[in-house]
């Protein structure tokens, strides 16, 4: 293939960024495309034991040491840092700039420019650089639409700052409705135009403005409002091609250890009738705090539900922790539950997409990451929302209010839970009747919408696949313009 149908793809360093790119890179790569995808020594090193040996994906280290930033040794990842260390990977990701610009100058050197650049949004400073080259450059967003513009709408605005109710609204996204300033990061709560994260956002996010396009795992039936909103605010193309999903045989979270094996998960469930068993998980990153897990314990065993818990290490102890059912769990919680076969706790890492497509679960208690949102709408399991970070409180707000199949169960990692109210929130949601039934009725619908999305038969191409096309044609179609254009032009 020629060098020109080279994509360059540029996640930033955190499985919820990795994920999807990665994903993405393998359907562009069985559309004839060549790829080459680009992160940090550690986490190309991640990727080259997920690949099969004869994949044609080019794996390129871009330099980058933790330490001469203040992080610890061999942080290339979120995964490997504790919550409040995060925000310090992200402002040490603008040092890979001058790396990037000689990586894009080495392709030119060779006569081989990237046909395009698909970098993250938090590589805003990335569509300049490419530019310098003469390259098309898109921002890739593994969020959805809504989601994401709350998030930037609220950082460029910074409305909360001007009431006094602790409710607001968006100044240029009415249609969101009333937020309130629960629903916001700490860090943006206390935003300043001085502290390095605020320094950091306000120049990434308008240098937004310079992408060629956007590119969004969602789907336009779903995600309009949001989508609309960057169609308004940047007057750039914005294509939904979601939802982005690794195969189900694939090994999505790379370098992961724990759990139990998914034979014995799919044991449990196929002992489950239909609809019966609750899924916990708050992704690859968050997690929420001791007291929090105790109190979530306790109200599953009210509850009597069936569940799948993959439990990470409470906010308190170390991100890395072994297990320690002593600590986070009432006493004999684990043994009874397992001995009962009423619940399965795994530690730190679950096959989510294989859980989720079992007929047995009903419902997805989920820190509404955008990607665990689209694996369960996927599969038509409505969500109990327990949002923690980032844009996951809009995700959330979308999933209740937009898409009517989420109850919302807590909000962060303060906010103090009662057994009796989670109780009652489960069981809201794995009712056979009332809610419960309305929203399974709801996300069934969706998941037959994202089935329509990403359908391509023979006279008919889903929105999703339309939308992939069409940005695939924009590069060549700016570049044969380029070509053309008379010398005195």
């Amino acid at each position: 293939m020629e060098a020109s149908n080279n994509i360059l793809m540029f996640p930033f360093m955190a499985q919820g960024h990795i994920i999807p790119f990665f994903a993405l890179s393998l359907q562009l790569q069985q559309k004839g495309y060549q790829i080459t995808f680009l992160n940090t020594p550690l986490n190309i090193a991640n990727l080259r034991r997920l690949l099969p040996p004869s994949s044609a994906i080019r794996l390129l280290e871009i330099p980058f040491n933790s330490s001469d930033h203040g992080l610890p040794p061999h942080s290339e990842n979120t995964d490997s840092l504790p919550p409040n260390r995060i925000y310090d990977l992200l402002v040490a990701s603008t040092s890979l700039k001058p790396a990037f610009t000689n990586i894009l100058k080495g392709f030119l050197d060779a006569g081989a420019p990237p046909l395009c650049v698909v970098a993250d949004f938090f590589f805003g400073w990335s569509a300049a650089v490419s530019h310098e080259f003469g390259i098309f450059h898109v921002i890739f967003s593994g969020s959805g639409g809504f989601g994401l513009a709350c998030y930037y709408s609220a950082w460029i605005n910074l409305p909360h700052q001007n009431s006094d109710s602790g409710e607001f609204v968006l100044p240029d996204f009415q249609e969101a409705g009333k937020l309130q300033v629960t629903q916001l990061t700490p860090s943006l709560v206390k935003a300043t135009d001085d502290d390095p994260l605020s320094k950091f956002q306000i120049k990434n996010l308008t240098a937004w403005a310079n992408a060629d396009g956007f590119l969004f795992n969602t789907i336009e039936e779903l995600d309009k409002v949001g989508l609309s909103y960057f169609r308004r605010k940047f007057r750039r193309p914005v294509w939904a091609i979601g939802p982005i999903n690794l195969p189900l045989n694939g090994r999505p979270r790379a370098g992961k250890s724990g759990g139990i094996d998914t034979e014995s998960c799919l044991h449990f469930l196929n002992s489950k009738p239909p609809s019966s068993v609750l899924y916990i998980s708050f992704g690859s990153q968050n997690t929420i705090s001791a007291s929090q897990m105790m109190q979530l314990a306790k109200a599953l065993d009210k509850s009597k539900k069936s569940f799948i818990w993959v439990v990470r290490p409470p906010l308190e102890f170390n991100i890395n922790a072994d297990f320690r059912a002593e600590e986070w769990l009432p006493e004999n919680f684990k043994n009874q539950m397992e001995n009962e076969n009423r619940g399965v706790i795994i530690e730190k890492w679950a096959a989510q997409v294989e859980i989720l497509s079992h007929k047995s679960v009903g419902g997805f208690m989920s820190h509404c990451g955008w990607n665990s949102v689209m694996e369960s709408l996927s599969r038509g399991v409505p969500i109990l929302g327990w949002p923690l970070a980032a844009e996951q409180f809009y995700n959330a707000k979308m999933m209740v209010e937009i898409a009517e199949v989420c109850v919302e169960v807590a909000r962060g990692t303060d906010f103090e839970v009662r057994s009796e109210d989670l109780r009652e929130k489960i069981e809201e949601v794995m009712s056979e009747t009332g809610n419960g039934k309305e929203m399974r009725k709801k996300a069934f619908e969706i998941k037959k919408i994202i089935e329509e999305a990403t359908s391509d038969e023979e006279g008919f191409k889903g929105s999703s696949v339309a939308a992939m096309e069409d940005f695939l044609q924009a590069p060549l179609l700016i570049k044969n313009l380029a070509t053309n254009l008379p010398d005195n032009y």
